[in-house]
């Protein structure tokens, strides 16, 4: 409806500079201004910023933990309905979680960060293939991606393929995850990366990986032309926050800067030392990442060198393991189901579980990602 004529106009003069401000404010009714303001002032900590006309209040405006409320008689549209996140919930309103103010206002008072909770993996077998048409799907800054584990475990893990058909700058702000793992490994092309307490901006290129410790701010600047990514994030859900106050390169090098228990990592491809893989036949490269996780996770990336027999039958004690396929091409039988990979595939295979991989060709590279670091194969007779 109308405002009424009487009612003050609001001030958006920023008095200290000569451009206009902006201010916000979310209606709300009243009954009585008198009943309103004790239980918003008193109760949630508001503060009385304007209030008139004096001798009989109709309009108050009030404010606090980021919200700017404007209460109003003559307004007749609904109630809001707020969420207070704090730090300590019971230090608000005496420990109540949800309260209801006089004008019919719900306030709801949780936890401001709560605690990233690692799901438990319901474990099964996946195998996710390119020829298969699973949809690209256009998410965080303009970027495709492409789902690897689409049961996500039971929440427990995110692997996406992502790609930026077209080089360019990238429009990203500076962001952090709240995360326990996340994996960035190039996988065709290149992308300009910059990360806190890591100094200059950076050029990951195609068989590179770095991974984003938690809550580590960064931002992705620009991109070559069909750059390919590989991501892995654990859990499957998690927050991502964008840091509006951090300008990025922040300073010189911290390498040895801990976020979370974790160190940065940026591995490079050239160079890699290939040591014999825990499969026969296969060498792999060292990332260095179950190091800097303290054994939350290893990255490993495997090529075939040639064995007496290219039959391979194992299993596995680790909680997740992933596997894509970068390079190449190999048949995987698992759960009596014969499947051929190729480049852009990817699949999860369960802890004790029997699987084999044959007909395995030269130039195939696998790229493996474990949970935790650490765990035991065995090989098996065929």
């Amino acid at each position: 409806m109308n405002a009424p004529k009487d009612r003050a106009p609001t001030d958006t003069t920023d008095h200290n500079d000569a451009s206009p401000a902006i201010a916000a404010e979310i209606m709300a009714p009243s009954n009585d201004i008198r009943d309103d303001l004790p239980f918003f002032t008193k109760r949630l900590g508001f503060r009385l910023d304007q209030i008139f006309p004096a001798d009989d209040p109709a309009v108050a405006v009030i404010s606090g933990h980021g919200v700017r409320l404007r209460l109003d008689i003559a307004y007749e549209g609904p109630a809001p309905r707020l969420s207070l996140l704090a730090d300590d919930p019971d230090s608000v309103a005496d420990g109540e979680r949800c309260l209801t103010a006089p004008n019919g206002t719900v306030i709801e008072i949780d936890q401001k960060d709560p605690p990233m909770v690692l799901p438990t993996t319901l474990h099964n077998t996946v195998v996710r293939r390119l020829a298969d048409q699973a949809p690209w799907v256009i998410g965080r800054a303009g970027m495709h991606y492409r789902d690897l584990i689409p049961d996500r475990l039971g929440g427990s893990i995110i692997a996406s393929h992502i790609r930026i058909p077209e080089g360019g700058p990238v429009p990203d702000m500076v962001h952090y995850h709240t995360v326990g793992f996340q994996l960035i490994f190039c996988i065709q092309g290149w992308v300009d990366l910059v990360y806190e307490d890591q100094g200059e901006p950076f050029r990951l290129f195609a068989g590179d990986c770095v991974i984003q410790p938690p809550e580590i701010r960064h931002q992705v600047l620009y991109s070559g032309d069909d750059l390919e990514v590989l991501e892995i994030g654990v859990p499957a859900e998690h927050i991502t926050t964008i840091d509006h106050n951090m300008i990025l390169p922040n300073g010189p090098a911290n390498p040895d800067r801990l976020f979370s228990g974790q160190r940065f990592v940026h591995h490079k491809e050239q160079e890699a030392t290939w040591d014999d893989w825990r499969l026969p036949g296969f060498v792999f490269r060292e990332t260095g990442i179950a190091k800097a996780t303290n054994n939350v996770a290893s990255v490993h990336v495997a090529k075939w060198q040639g064995a007496a027999s290219d039959q391979i039958l194992s299993e596995h004690d680790s909680d997740i393991l992933f596997a894509f396929v970068k390079a190449g091409d190999v048949d995987l039988d698992i759960d009596d189901t014969s499947y051929h990979l190729t480049a852009g595939d990817a699949f999860v295979v369960p802890p004790h579980t029997k699987y084999k991989v044959e007909n395995i060709s030269k130039d195939i590279e696998i790229i493996e990602v474990s949970l935790p670091g650490k765990f035991a194969t065995i090989i098996h007779p065929h």
